[in-house]
């Protein structure tokens, strides 16, 4: 009797061969995606190698065991490998029928050239001989049993690769050989010889003959390939967990250089590039697929017009095997049909067989991405729905801003922090007034700094892009410069700034005020000279898509905008309404900046009204425009938030020209300075502390909104939705008293114009506390009729970290698993994101219905995006350019909320 407490041998091994097949495509998450698709294939009857898959399950035993195979896994391998010698007529190891084996990594994810493969495994002294007669062509045995040996002692014995490369072009030169197709059988024995002797005086031992020995090192080796440093940097910038593992696929081999009937080749279904429904790939004949990655060898295109638009001399597939190629367009398209997406396709022709090694959804350009979903839609293939699910947000990128033409020549100077998309050539200059009156004068600039201070505002407005040696992806910098829409590459750690001497030096190379660099902010790469641009492209496929979406979505999507430029650009890209006008950076303009300096050194109310009074008329202009581009959505104005000591200068040296222009003496700014000073102004002296102690600020900020209001509502006949903002609330005491003063200013305008003012008042959290306290704060007539969270302040708060001074800490954090991601990037959705749904909770508690918002930075990422979907919010603001992201994302969110998409058919 079998004992019944004898644990089950876990399943390792899945087999796929012509009607047979253990695994279907939904099974990525265990036999990775290149396995779970051959299996797939096969049970489509396609033409398929025969193969098994070894699963993820087993790199993840390998690694517990401390790099060792699991011991079960041997006699499910072998009963496999027995599977696809009775399929081919061969057998592993034998002498005269040998079966040859590929042997690839699969992760769940595709991580296209990240790990190790190993093709021909199984050729030795022997078998090599085997392989001679059977197929009829000893060169080609031998030319197989080379690139096994170099292939092998490279990926499983870690014998460089290079000594192989230097073995053989020396055979060439010595031998008056220019190609690899030139050497003879003979010439290959003689430089198998040489390799063999290679790997003995590199490793002290023989390269090994035992073909079982050889398997298991290859798979031992691709499972370890999981974790070599380039599959570790590609799973960091594409967020694939460490977790998933790779599965190792074991295939018969099919040899696409048995000579000139037999090829190699890659193809997408589709344009990857463009997105048009057309062929796109290459092929090489007698070659293996190695030879079309190496670049060795030219390869021919797949299509007849590819090869006429490319001025090529070499046929093209469709003329060179016609009859071949229309097989491969019936393969192409029942793929198509079946995974419903763009497919990428590895093949190989043997003695004119078509093979299928691989097939995978085809990774492609934002451009592509849009017209591939839009097409497919429009074909029946997929459902509206679902081609809006199908394009990354983030991608989007890659339409809204200039972008450098890929074919542009490069001179690298430095490489930065990507800190804000596009790209932009302009000339150096290294102060924000220099930029202003440069551009001034017609001239395109890059505003070069150690770092940006609010007080480079205008500066920053007047550059094309933007360029720090410090500060982060959420430094003032990068978070000003992608609310302006204008390229930012921060952290340019290598870059050595001299302001008073005007120059910039990279290394040995000297810049100066003047020279033409490119900064690319998708890149983060700094350039000499000006490059080379490709301006967006706002597409059909692109507006049709963008319609779809908003059809699915349910939160509203506004943008931060301060300036009629920026409030432009916002409704261009679809935003409805504004969701965070920072008024402060309406202050920096070199009339508004003296004012307010007159007004922050004045010694009492009178004096500080005196000068604020010069502030009304220009601020009720800013925002009658504002509201005239936005007119009938909604706008909110944010009273003045910032410290006062960011409107003085920090630099010494300028003081006795602002003390002249106030009409002060030098003594009595650096006095105030002082009284100004703050050890951490963050938290500090600002926000709504600024209304209650100066209450004369708001009072003016309200009247200029009111007044505006009304102005716009006459002109327009249209009325305004105007909702104003009270910054870093922490106690209900702090808003209603701000609160009062803004009725009282509204009664005011109300008696004086005539007019009827429709406002509400609200408040931004970006305090625990706030977040803590939500329904007192919202609650009753009187209490905060809308909330913002300004989650790039309540992540400082809430987490003791600065953004401008926390990239070193962020990137200690990130590497040690501390941080999964930036949190000033993405959410941290268990503690910040936490205050948020309390304070969305208790606010709605107090006063249902309560309108609630995002405007920090979070509001343009998709990830958080689905966080607030979950959460209930009513709309996200970021910046103008990142509208459209947060759009589809907001889309995407409300489809996975209605439990219209399966997360892991993303995988």
């Amino acid at each position: 009797m079998a004992d019944r407490s004898a644990k089950a041998e876990p399943k390792w091994v899945y087999a796929f061969a012509a009607g047979y097949v253990d695994g279907r495509a939904n099974m990525a998450e265990l036999l990775g995606g290149k396995g779970a698709n051959l299996a797939e294939m096969a049970s489509l009857g396609l033409p398929v190698p025969p193969g098994f898959t070894i699963t993820t399950k087993v790199c993840d035993a390998y690694y517990a065991a401390g790099r060792k195979l699991p011991e079960g896994l041997k006699p499910q391998a072998e009963k496999a490998v027995q599977l696809i010698g009775d399929e081919v007529g061969a057998t592993f190891g034998d002498v005269d029928r040998p079966l040859l084996l590929s042997v690839r990594s699969g992760a769940r994810a595709s991580m296209p050239g990240m790990m190790d493969t190993i093709l021909n495994l199984g050729l030795n002294d022997e078998t090599v001989e085997g392989l001679a007669n059977r197929s009829g062509d000893r060169r080609f045995a031998y030319d197989s049993y080379r690139r096994f040996i170099q292939m092998y002692a490279d990926v499983v014995l870690g014998v460089d690769h290079g000594v192989f490369e230097d073995l053989l072009e020396d055979f060439k030169n010595l031998n008056a050989l220019s190609s690899d197709t030139d050497l003879t059988a003979d010439n290959w024995a003689e430089i198998i010889e040489s390799y063999k002797q290679a790997v003995v005086d590199t490793l002290g031992r023989p390269f090994p003959q035992d073909t079982s020995e050889q398997l298991y090192g290859a798979i031992a080796a691709v499972f370890g390939s999981w974790q070599n440093a380039r599959a570790q940097t590609y799973r960091r910038l594409h967020d694939i967990p460490d977790s998933w593992g790779t599965a190792v696929t074991v295939q018969a081999m099919v040899f696409g250089n048995l000579g000139e009937r037999s090829a190699t080749g890659v193809a997408f279904t589709r344009n990857p590039s463009t997105g048009a429904n057309e062929i796109y790939g290459e092929f090489l004949v007698n070659a293996q697929g190695e030879d079309v990655v190496a670049g060795i060898r030219t390869p021919q295109s797949l299509t007849e017009r590819a090869r006429i638009e490319a001025g090529e001399e070499a046929p093209s597939l469709e003329t060179l095997m016609p009859a071949l190629y229309a097989h491969l367009v019936q393969v192409f398209q029942r793929l198509e049909t079946h995974y419903r997406d763009m497919q990428d396709v590895e093949f190989t022709i043997e003695n004119d067989k078509l093979w299928l090694l691989q097939t995978r959804s085809g990774k492609r350009t934002a451009e592509a991405a849009l017209r591939i979903a839009v097409d497919f839609a429009d074909e029946g293939i997929i459902s509206q729905s679902e081609a809006v699910m199908r394009v990354n947000p983030s991608a989007l990128d890659q339409l809204l801003h200039p972008t450098l033409d890929p074919e542009a020549a490069k001179d690298l100077l430095a490489t930065g922090l990507p800190a804000s998309p596009g790209a932009a050539s302009g000339e150096i200059v290294f102060t924000a007034d220099d930029a202003e009156s440069e551009r001034a004068q017609g001239r395109e600039v890059i505003l070069v700094r150690l770092e940006t201070s609010p007080e480079d505002i205008h500066g920053m407005h007047a550059a094309v892009g933007i360029l720090t040696a410090r500060g982060g992806m959420t430094s003032h910098a990068a978070v000003v410069a992608r609310g302006m829409g204008r390229p930012c590459v921060s952290g340019a750690g290598a870059l050595r700034i001299d302001t008073k001497a005007g120059t910039l030096k990279v290394g040995k190379r000297v810049l100066h005020k003047g020279d033409v660099i490119t900064i690319d902010g998708g890149t983060g790469q700094v350039l000499f000279g000006r490059a080379k641009m490709r301006e967006p492209e706002l597409s059909g496929a692109f507006a049709t898509l963008m319609t779809w979406a908003d059809g699915e979505r349910r939160m509203a999507v506004r943008a931060n905008a301060d300036t009629p430029r920026d409030a432009r650009q916002a409704r261009e890209f679809g935003a409805e309404g504004i969701g965070l006008a920072r008024t402060e950076h309406m202050f920096f303009d070199t009339e508004r900046i003296l004012a307010m300096r007159q007004m922050i050194l004045a010694d009492d109310a009178e004096g500080r009204r005196e000068a604020l009074d010069k502030i009304l008329p220009m601020q009720r202009g800013d925002f009658e425009a504002l509201f005239e581009i936005m007119v009938g959505l909604p706008v909110t104005v944010r009273l003045l938030d910032p410290p006062l000591h960011e409107f003085l200068p920090n630099n010494s040296d300028e003081w006795p020209a602002i003390a002249a222009d106030l009409g002060v003496a030098v003594e009595r700014l650096r006095q105030r300075m002082t009284q100004l000073a703050e050890f951490n102004p963050m938290l500090g002296f600002r926000g709504c502390r600024l209304a209650i102690l100066y209450p004369e600020v708001p009072e003016m900020q309200a009247r200029a909104a009111f007044e505006a209001a009304i102005a716009v509502e006459k002109r327009l006949g249209k009325s305004v939705a105007l909702e104003i903002m009270v910054p870093l609330v922490a106690f209900r005491a702090e808003f209603t008293a701000v609160r009062d003063m803004i009725v009282r200013t509204a009664a005011a305008v109300e008696k004086e114009t005539g007019g009827k003012l429709d406002y509400t008042i609200g408040t931004m959290v970006e305090l625990p506390r706030a977040a803590l306290r939500a329904g007192e704060i919202a609650e009753g007539e009187e209490g905060a009729e809308f909330f913002s969270f300004g989650t790039n302040d309540l992540t400082q708060t809430a987490l003791g970290l600065s953004r401008d001074d926390a990239a070193p800490i962020l990137e200690a954090y990130t590497q040690k698993h501390i941080f999964a991601v930036d949190p000033f990037v993405t959410i941290d959705i268990g503690g910040v994101g936490e205050l948020v749904r309390y304070g969305v909770e208790r606010g709605r508690e107090a006063k249902p219905g309560l309108k609630v918002g995002i405007c920090g930075e979070h509001g343009g990422d998709p990830k958080s995006i689905d966080f607030f979907e979950k959460t209930g919010l009513d709309y996200v603001s970021c910046s103008p350019y990142r509208v459209p992201i947060a759009r589809l994302a907001a889309a995407q969110a409300a489809i996975r909320a209605r439990g219209g998409w399966d997360d892991s058919a993303d995988n």
